[in-house]
């Protein structure tokens, strides 16, 4: 299609009501769809635009698949379209940079009119446009790497997920914006998930202008069953409210776990072998009741201890939660298992061993409540001697509604999984002084 015909088309569509464009796109053949894909206002919805009034730094926080990415990327096209515009492209990760924001699905290179890409040199980690626009990628890992070079613009992709330990989220932020100082009106802009990590909370709080949306607003650029099936599995949520519906879960004030905390203690995977692994168990009163909390731990090599999988089952007979037991320390080669039995002790460890005769069982008994066992738990994470070895919403969930002091304040009625986690971490790491009233089975 020729680019008259294309910017004809380009214009009847942005008469039409939004509504009205989204049926008429529909109807559109691939020559045509593949024609108007770089005219970045046909497919924009308004969120995704910039702030008409002024401002120096805009959040886009947002649920996953609103379109962050695609609209900081658009940002920086229409940017690069002033020759003197330099560029920083900021991520976690270098690696993540080049993927996400320059050869991303909705990255630099694929936005680009054919004929029209800017010229990507990853061994300078730079992209020239035809008009003479450069950006340059930085990892917020390595903070230094921004002190000094000078920018009229940057790109800050997912700075939820930026590095938190000795700082180094806010100090890449901080050295970004003292060498943005070139051009008449230098600019960032910030996408991510939200996350209650100090830079969000401060970008949100003091310095930005913030668009929030929903994963949903994308809905027409979305499959159909990617929308059924996530409001299915995560609904309301709290980590549906966070990924999806973009909200910014704040921390209960006196909860012993933070969120920022527990960013700190997050590694991809475990990144010492194991000495000891074990598996906990925090058994329901019924098949109907609470969740049976199970949990798997390590102790590594290194001596840190390291939450390696969240194994818990909901609403589960006790015959389904004890083979869920014995598959998990099968799968991980645990060496004992630790079954909390104030609830029918002498029961939970006969279904533990009608599932597998072989599993070693320690059984607990549990003689305060469970924020109070918490506590010395809570300080080996403050002391940086645990980590958590991925992501494993629902047990944070209810690790942050722990409260100092023995309350408890959700989400549900009981924090089983946290339970199971607490007594894990209290064999491997805390022994007798974590809960003197313990016995072998």
């Amino acid at each position: 299609m020729r680019t008259d015909r294309a910017r004809r088309l380009r214009d009847n569509l942005m008469a039409l009501s939004p509504s009205e464009r989204l049926v008429a796109l529909a109807r559109l053949d691939e020559d045509e769809r593949h024609a108007l894909r770089c005219f970045w206002e046909v497919w924009a919805h308004q969120a995704q635009e910039p702030p008409a009034s002024r401002w120096h730094i805009w959040l886009i926080m947002a649920g996953r698949g609103f379109g962050k990415t695609r609209a900081g990327a658009e940002w920086v096209r229409d940017m690069a379209r002033r020759p003197t515009a330099r560029i920083a492209l900021v991520a976690a990760s270098l690696g993540e940079a080049r993927r996400v924001m320059v050869e991303g699905e909705s990255g630099l290179l694929a936005i680009a009119p054919r004929g029209k890409r800017p010229r990507f040199e990853p061994s300078k980690r730079t992209l020239t446009w035809e008009t003479g626009a450069q950006a340059t990628l930085y990892s917020a890992a390595e903070p230094e790497s921004l002190r000094g070079p000078q920018h009229s613009h940057a790109w800050c992709d997912e700075i939820g997920k930026w590095e938190l330990a000795g700082g180094r989220a806010e100090a890449a932020w901080d050295n970004l914006l003292l060498g943005l100082r070139l051009g008449g009106e230098p600019r960032v802009v910030a996408t991510t998930t939200p996350r209650a990590v100090p830079l969000v909370k401060r970008l949100v709080e003091n310095e930005a202008w913030v668009t929030r949306g929903t994963t949903f607003d994308n809905a027409a650029n979305l499959p159909e069953g990617f929308i059924h099936a996530v409001k299915r599995e995560f609904g309301m949520s709290s980590l549906g409210r966070q990924e999806l519906y973009g909200e910014l879960i704040e921390d209960v004030p006196g909860a012993l776990w933070t969120r920022s905390l527990l960013e700190v203690c997050r590694e991809p995977s475990a990144s010492s072998p194991p000495r000891r692994i074990v598996v906990a168990v925090d058994p329901p009163t019924s098949a109907e009741g609470d969740a049976c909390g199970i949990v798997v731990a390590a102790l590594g090599a290194d001596g840190l201890g390291r939450v390696l999988a969240d194994a818990s089952v909901e609403k589960a007979a006790p015959e389904r939660w004890a083979r869920a037991v014995a598959n998990a320390a099968r799968a991980w080669g645990a060496d004992r298992v630790v079954a909390e039995v104030n609830q029918g002790g002498a029961m939970v460890a006969s279904v533990l061993r009608a599932a597998d005769i072989n599993l070693p069982v320690r059984q607990v008994r549990a003689s305060r409540g469970k924020a109070a066992r918490a506590e010395p738990v809570a300080a080996l994470y403050e002391s940086g001697r645990v980590r958590h070895a991925g992501m494993f919403p629902p047990l944070e969930d209810q690790l942050c509604g722990l409260m100092a002091g023995g309350d408890y304040r959700g989400p549900g009625r009981s924090p089983d999984r946290a339970d199971a986690l607490v007594w894990a971490l209290t064999e491997l790491m805390l022994g007798a002084r974590g809960e003197p009233r313990v016995w072998v089975g």
